[in-house]
């Protein structure tokens, strides 16, 4: 079974199209913020200690240091952000679930519930991204 890739609209749906400006807005900014935080996370530019986000539940059950930890959530992060641009709809689910993970971790180790409360309002729009590929697909099959 194949799968549809939610096409990039042409330039003139861009145009006029409400619907293709927000599929096209959230595509690119969910494909390249998870791949700008996962090199963030061996650059160390945005923080200069990622592992104070890691809650010591999630770093118990990492292989390795929290440093590496983090290193592994960096790749997890680039692949998401690369599969969200070749495939948004399911892109879309990784990255939300991906947040939802953040989420769970944020609460556990306390202290951080305003990052935790936006990245659950990026969830949403992650969720709201697949929807709009969702529908993007369904409209490409004819």
């Amino acid at each position: 079974m194949s799968t549809i890739a939610a096409p990039f609209p042409a330039t003139a749906e861009l145009r006029r199209d409400p619907a293709a400006q927000a599929f096209t807005l959230m595509r690119i900014t969910f494909a390249l913020a998870p791949i700008l935080f996962g090199i963030d996370k061996f650059a160390n530019v945005l923080t200069n200690d990622w592992t104070r986000y890691l809650s010591s539940t999630f770093n118990d059950i990492l292989p390795g240091s929290a440093a590496a930890g983090m290193h592994m959530v960096g790749v997890v992060e680039i692949v998401a952000g690369i599969i969200v641009a070749i495939t948004p709809r399911w892109g879309a689910l990784i990255v939300a679930g991906w947040l939802a993970g953040i989420i769970v971790n944020l609460l556990i180790l306390g202290g951080y519930g305003d990052v935790a409360l936006r990245d659950f309002g990026l969830m949403a729009a992650a969720l709201a991204l697949n929807r709009l590929a969702t529908s993007r697909e369904t409209a490409a099959r004819g």
